[in-house]
């Protein structure tokens, strides 16, 4: 696959990850690697990340889920890397 082509990371944070700023520290390291999508608490718990772009920014964000960084504490993570079905223009978090 192309470094230029674009990726999906589909994501599910689970653990203490809502109330302690997970969604924001999730925009900054999207804005700062150049993901657009979003990010949005689901009613379970945990966190859902729609984060678009190449392999590489992709797997960028991917390690910095999984880092000890993250605010809160994630216990794990589901995730995906798919071919992307919708486009967008910026990295948003959702409500």
């Amino acid at each position: 696959m192309s470094d230029t082509s674009v990726e999906e990371l589909h994501a599910v944070v689970h653990g203490h990850v809502q109330g302690v700023g997970f969604r924001f520290w999730t925009e900054r390291q999207a804005a700062r690697l150049g993901l657009v999508g979003w990010v949005a608490n689901r009613n379970d718990g945990s966190v859902e990340i729609v984060a678009q772009g190449t392999h590489d920014q992709v797997v960028a964000m991917l390690r910095k889920l999984k880092s000890p960084m993250t605010p809160g504490s994630v216990d794990f993570l589901d995730r995906e890397i798919r071919t992307p079905t919708q486009r967008f223009r910026d990295f948003r978090v959702t409500y």
